[in-house]
């Protein structure tokens, strides 16, 4: 099995919608995968900290680190191609919120796991119907665990070789 590849998290809104608004990659009983072969839009800039005008005219000295962070890109905003992974775990779905952390965590890393094997770009896993509550009587329970990480490492063998 190849070693575990880092993939990054979607954050933004914007990502997330287009993501969700491409068709699903894969399907399961409880899980959907949506796939855009693009990378994340890029974070607005944050205002540099200057000194105001009125400041200037008194004499006050500018920080000397003004024109750089101007001119600058951060190190997180980098682009370059790889995974960007955005999750889905509504409440109507998993009304406990160690479920839900159950999940994502599951998730994350079946999406480490196969990430050399789908192609590089942004995905959305997201749960689209809830687990039953009689099966699995545990919020966290290893049964939980298990199948999910099951089901989601079947969803992603699917996904990849669809996109091949």
């Amino acid at each position: 099995m190849p070693p575990a590849s880092r993939v990054q998290r979607l954050v933004q809104t914007a990502d997330f919608e287009r993501v969700l608004g491409a068709p699903q990659r894969a399907r399961s009983p409880h899980f959907a995968m949506h796939f855009v072969a693009d990378q994340p839009a890029r974070r607005p800039a944050k205002a540099s900290t200057t000194v105001p005008p009125a400041a200037e005219g008194a004499g006050a000295s500018r920080l000397s680190t003004a024109d750089a962070a101007a001119v600058a890109q951060a190190v997180d905003d980098s682009h370059h191609t790889g995974h960007w992974l955005g999750l889905v775990v509504p409440k109507r779905h998993a009304r406990r919120a160690v479920t839900r952390t159950l999940l994502k965590r599951q998730i994350r890393a079946a999406m480490g796991e196969h990430a050399a094997d789908l192609a590089p770009g942004l995905w959305v896993v997201r749960l689209r119907a809830p687990f039953d509550v009689r099966q699995f009587r545990s919020a966290a329970s290893g049964v939980l665990r298990e199948a999910a990480r099951a089901e989601l490492d079947r969803m992603m063998r699917a996904a990849a070789s669809a996109l091949r």
